[in-house]
């Protein structure tokens, strides 16, 4: 027998449903309390408001769990690849051989943009930011597809070849940005390199000189996209839902994931870290007198990429991709300033006892901003990567509110607290 909460208001008692997910959560239904009490909740920030159901991502942050379709990170980061789990998180399961290798070819058969999109680009100016041009020729790729221009929700049979679209347009946006912002030549995928591959080679390649593709880069980064691929009703997730609860197209819904992704307090914040470590840098300092200043509550100084708002434990994305960072570094041996003062901070992370008993330990930004300035991608770069790796997440929470057969706009409510009724004055009798 399912449980009932029940509030007193008004001298009356009112019984509320409550619902317990799969995993144990719980939730107490307040979708009738405004048509039953004229009441509503009021959650700012909806922090503790359940706005869906959802099938695609667990997370349980006090245990530092993190599972796709149920399959837990851990184990995807060490046997699967992003285009595998892209397929596992849209479609539910994993793919069969046959069904990888279609999918594969979709994305192979998609990932040239229409060639009339090339003069977008040079309507940019050279110092736009790539997010902007990234959510911007989402939309405009829509433009150059019928189907998308009149989508039918929930009925539409391209779905399939729309979502890989999609998924392997978005890193030819990308790159096409990045060139962009450089004055450089675009560079066409090839159609012989796989998803990630191709992707780099878009980005560094020259028309006469193609990019050393070596293999510990083209594994590191598919992993960064692997570790972003999903991570439940975060900011931008959210955002797509509630675009695609108006039966919005697939490519609208997603450019407007890109925005909410830009902000510095979500996708940007692997960024802030890179920008930390350089201003570090240039203040002279290898990292100490920051570790000193970040326990003065007084100083201003704040670690980025250290500590989650979910993750209360530890990140288990950290976990992974700290390995990755090592093996990286080491394969390239690279030399580079912030890079060393990165290790300073991490090594003072995990020891200094402040920092330990604070569980501010260091996060997947951390260490994917580490990564990605080892390998040689420009921080402008990094919440575009980002959005690249969300891309899966963000098309199977679009395609799981479009097959849920009671889905409707999303419209939160509010409480109203401007001034009650104000007259209009005429403009001449006003002081």
């Amino acid at each position: 027998m399912s449980k009932e909460a029940r509030l007193e208001l008004d001298g009356k008692v009112f019984t509320l449903p409550t619902v317990e997910g799969t995993e144990g959560e719980k939730a107490v239904d307040v979708s009738t309390l405004r048509a039953a009490t004229q009441y509503i909740t009021l959650d700012d920030g909806y922090g503790n408001t359940g706005s869906c159901t959802s099938k695609v991502t667990f997370i349980d942050g006090d245990k530092g769990i993190l599972r796709y379709r149920g399959i837990p990170i851990e184990e995807l980061a060490e046997r699967s690849t992003f285009v595998e789990t892209s397929y596992l998180l849209i479609y539910g399961t994993l793919p069969t051989r046959a069904q990888l290798k279609t999918f594969s070819d979709l994305l192979t058969r998609h990932q040239f943009l229409h060639e009339d999109m090339t003069y977008h680009f040079e309507g940019f100016p050279t110092a736009a930011h790539p997010m902007a041009i990234l959510s911007s020729m989402i939309n405009a790729a829509s433009c150059f597809d019928a189907g998308l221009m009149n989508w039918q929700w929930g009925k539409n049979q391209q779905f399939d070849i729309y979502a890989a679209q999609l998924i392997s347009q978005v890193r030819t946006i990308a790159a096409y940005s990045y060139r962009k912002s450089k004055g450089l030549p675009l560079i066409y995928p090839k159609q012989s390199y796989k998803y990630t591959e191709n992707f780099l080679h878009m980005m560094f390649s020259m028309p006469y000189e193609d990019f050393e593709i070596k293999p510990e880069v083209v594994k590191a980064l598919d992993l960064i996209f692997l570790l972003h691929a999903d991570h439940e009703q975060n900011c931008s997730t959210s955002t797509v839902r509630m675009v695609a609860s108006s039966q919005a197209n697939l490519f609208a819904s997603c450019a407007a994931g890109v925005c909410a992704l830009w902000g510095p307090l979500h996708g940007g914040a692997n960024q802030a870290v890179l920008e930390m470590l350089d201003q570090i840098h240039r203040d002279g300092d290898d990292g100490s007198k920051f570790i000193a200043a970040a326990k003065d509550k007084n100083s201003g100084k704040k670690l980025m990429g250290f500590g989650h708002r979910v993750y209360k434990n530890h990140d288990p994305r950290a976990t992974i991709i700290k390995k990755a960072c090592d093996d990286v570094l080491a394969k390239l041996n690279i030399s580079d300033p912030l890079l060393d003062i990165a290790k300073k901070l991490e090594e003072a992370a995990l020891k200094d006892s402040y920092f330990v008993e604070r569980k501010l330990y260091p996060n997947v930004d951390f260490y994917s901003g580490i990564i990605m300035r080892a390998i040689g991608i420009p921080v402008e770069m990094f919440t575009v990567i980002f959005a690249i790796g969300r891309m899966p997440g963000w098309i199977a929470n679009y395609k799981e509110i479009m097959e849920e057969p009671k889905s409707r706009i999303y419209r939160p409510r509010q409480i109203y607290t401007g001034r009650t009724l104000n007259p209009f004055v005429p403009l001449g009798d006003r002081k």
